[in-house]
């Protein structure tokens, strides 16, 4: 490797080595159900976004329920993505021209974003346009990687 290799290397190393423990403190805060910093912010947020959707923050919900809005949720994006990448040649942002998607490949990149394994089977800038690219690709590796936090994070009264 090269010195600046080494450099930016390094420098990866120091910035994950102070972010870890004060991320992890914060996610602990979070998903704990303690004060956290934000709470300022995003509680408000929270509630209005609550109260927009009838949802009683203090009322568990069962497991079943849980599971179906997240299928729910994940269908609906997955079909959603889907049916960006095979209209991208009819959808703006579009300066370069690109083609709707087949549709093998167009469910093959669904699923595969969903799933956040983001399996790519394409050359992206020769296959999406950038509305894709910005609106289906990026958004779902953050809703995917939110769905599994979701998932993975158990409810503070269990």
């Amino acid at each position: 490797m090269t010195a600046a290799a080494w450099v930016q290397f390094c420098a990866l190393i120091a910035l994950v080595a102070v972010s870890t423990p004060l991320l992890g403190r914060y996610l602990a805060q979070v998903y704990g159900g303690g004060r956290a910093p934000g709470d300022r912010i995003f509680l408000p947020v929270e509630r209005a976004v609550y109260r927009i959707c009838r949802v009683d923050p203090d009322r568990e919900q069962r497991w079943t329920i849980y599971a179906y809005s997240l299928l729910a949720f994940s269908f609906v994006s997955v079909v959603i993505l889907y049916a960006q990448l095979r209209l991208q040649g009819h959808l703006p942002l579009n300066p370069d021209h690109m083609k709707g998607v087949g549709a093998v490949l167009s469910f093959n990149t669904a699923t595969s974003f969903l799933t956040n394994t983001n399996w790519q089977n394409y050359a992206g800038e020769s296959t999406m346009s950038h509305l894709t690219q910005m609106a289906g690709l990026a958004m779902h590796n953050f809703v995917s990687a939110a769905a599994g936090a979701a998932v993975a994070v158990p409810s503070s009264g269990a």
